[in-house]
């Protein structure tokens, strides 16, 4: 075993000390879970002795694996490309994927811990991501984090993805020095955020596992990558043989498609937020969405927080986690809630929107509340010419698509005025199926005047559209008690097969977004039987990032055990018309008063 110059042994065999870059770091802590099971965690700290506020991670990434390295290279090369400050101020040297820069935060004032889950990096154990006994790990890590000589017994859990899921889990279990929480783009509810969008399988974790977990495995030793900054594998200090490492794991895609519905494996998997009592902030990104802003939405409205914050952004789903403007507002929350500044953070507005304009750019404003209150809550009729009118549909029509095809396109005419159109979205279809059930997926786009469709660089794909919302029709049911206008509640606990031809009331949940829509542009919803593909030129990290598949960031919904085409093929109509009121539910937002048109 290789390891830095003038180490220190500070435990059992595996642990040691050194003094770099201004900082004290541990590497290999053992920390103790309530079950026995002993997990590795390495810590950044000053080097001055003192009790200082705590930066906690626990996930499957492996915190010895460089972000600017093996699997994460293009998005490290992607995201100096979009803000180049980060090479600013740091030597880089600790920069994980998905979590904070020691060298941003201990000079700061701060420790942070990044401790290894089960059977990932260098914590031995079996490799099951997401699974309720990780979820009740992360408690156990929150606690012996918060009881250190060198802790202050304040910690707060700061990640992307992952680790914010991981964090909303936390926080639901409520662990005694569990102080405060930043859950940058993580989901709540698996099965709705991720796995299974309006009861479609999403195909997105297979992909993930494959390419960003096993590879980090505890037991890859000598396969994995090496740590830089020890010489070490990042994944552990043995290497098992290929047979050991499958059985160590648990394959999460396999699992995801045997509970095809909302059963206790999901409830468990699921954040109750009624019981997310600390302060937080909750950051979504608009372009995320197939897995990251819905359950950043509902966590700010649903969790029982009295201080809890919602901040919006756009671009990749790291960009701004590691730019000096997200840097600035998480360093401002932890320090008043960590440290117990009085910087003025909490009279901050509980909502932060970088509203969205055409061209990638972005315009910041504070608002109290989510969604809007002066939201004008609009229908926008499908019409049987294929428009799309704020005017009811005076004509009955049938319109007939392949089932697992391109579908119909409804467009408005050019807007007359610049109209922003921010929050939650649904769509409520009366259709029919010649089969016993049909998929169904709603894209909402932008188009200028020439007629080239508006895109976004969306979290993990640079050409999302402006909304996607999808339904199984199966799956129509909805839970009265939970469903709002604007985001109907489909419990997905039942299949009801659609008796072929005859017409049923689909209300669909579209998930939240954010656009201002500039004179003489057209808004499109697209009835689709499958994934939205852009159709416009790619460049080059369009070509070759593994999660870019033309607009979906991986997440894409064609497995055929889920989608069998007796089931789901033949055509589907969409009836529209003073009998059945096909229409778009958009929240436009008017500017206040005194305030200027938005550039």
């Amino acid at each position: 075993m290789t390891v830095a110059p003038g180490t220190d042994r500070i435990g059992d065999d595996l642990t040691f000390s050194h003094e770099a870059d201004g900082m004290r770091i541990d590497y290999q802590v053992p920390v103790k879970m309530a079950d026995g099971a002993v997990l590795r965690a390495d810590v950044f700290r000053p080097v001055a002795n003192g009790r200082y506020p705590v930066i906690l991670t626990h996930g499957v990434y492996a915190k010895g694996l460089p972000f600017n390295g093996p699997i994460y290279q293009m998005q490290w090369d992607k995201l100096v490309a979009k803000d180049p400050s980060v090479l600013e101020g740091s030597t880089n040297r600790y920069q994980a994927w998905e979590v904070t820069d020691p060298e941003r935060w201990v000079p700061h004032g701060y420790a942070l811990a990044r401790v290894d889950s089960r059977g990932a990096g260098w914590s031995p154990g079996l490799l099951w991501p997401r699974n309720p006994q990780e979820f009740d790990d992360i408690a156990d890590s929150v606690e012996w984090a918060g009881i250190q000589p060198w802790s202050s017994g304040r910690v707060g859990i700061l990640g992307i993805s992952y680790y914010a899921v991981m964090g909303w889990a936390a926080a639901e279990r409520q662990p005694e020095h569990l102080t405060a929480l930043i859950a940058w783009e993580g989901f709540t509810d698996s099965y709705r955020d991720a796995y299974y969008h309006g009861g479609i399988l999403s195909e997105f974790t297979k992909r993930w596992q494959e390419r960003q977990i096993n590879p980090i495995q505890y037991g890859q030793g000598d396969r994995a990558p090496v740590n830089p900054n020890t010489g070490q594998s990042v994944a552990g200090p043995v290497t098992l043989s290929e047979e050991e490492l499958e059985a160590n794991r648990n394959e999460s895609f396999p699992e995801i498609k045997g509970h095809p519905l909302f059963d206790d494996w999901h409830r468990a998997r699921a954040v109750d937020l009624s019981k997310v009592q600390i302060p937080f902030l909750s950051a979504a990104n608009w372009g995320g969405q197939g897995i990251h802003p819905r359950g950043n939405f509902n966590g700010f409205v649903q969790a029982s927080s009295e201080q809890k914050w919602l901040e919006a952004h756009g671009d990749t789903h790291w960009t701004h986690f590691y730019s000096s403007y997200g840097r600035d507002l998480q360093k401002r929350f932890f320090d008043h809630f960590l440290k117990g500044e009085e910087n003025g953070f909490d009279r901050t507005p509980r909502v932060q929107l970088n509203v969205r304009h055409p061209g990638e750019h972005f315009v910041w404003r504070g608002e109290d509340e989510w969604p809007l209150a002066r939201t004008i809550w609009s229908k926008y009729h499908l019409q049987a010419d294929m428009g799309l009118s704020d005017e009811s549909a005076e004509e009955q029509g049938r319109l007939e698509y392949e089932a697992l095809g391109e579908g119909l396109r409804f467009t408005t005419a050019p807007f007359t005025a610049q109209t922003e159109i921010t929050g939650p979205l649904a769509a409520k279809l009366f259709v029919s199926s010649t089969t016993t059930d049909a998929d169904v997926f709603l894209i909402v786009q932008l188009f200028d005047p020439d007629g080239v469709e508006v895109t976004f660089e969306g979290s993990t794909d640079p050409n999302t559209p402006i909304a996607n919302g999808w339904l199984r029709a199966s799956h129509r049911a909805l839970d009265p008690a939970r469903s709002r206008p604007w985001q109907p509640f489909h419990p997905h606990d039942r299949v009801e097969p659609l008796e072929p031809g005859e017409t049923y009331e689909l209300d669909i949940e579209i998930v939240p977004t954010c656009i201002v829509v500039p004179e003489g542009y057209r808004l499109v919803l697209w009835v689709r039987g499958r994934d939205y593909e852009y159709r416009g030129p790619l460049d080059e990290y369009g070509q070759s990032f593994y999660y870019a598949t033309r607009g979906t960031g991986g997440m894409t919904h064609a497995d055929p055990d889920d989608r069998p085409e007796d089931v789901f093929g033949g055509k589907v109509t969409i009836h529209v018309g003073p009998e059945h009121p096909s229409h778009l539910l958009l929240p436009v937002v008017p500017r206040r008063p005194g305030e200027e048109e938005q550039r």
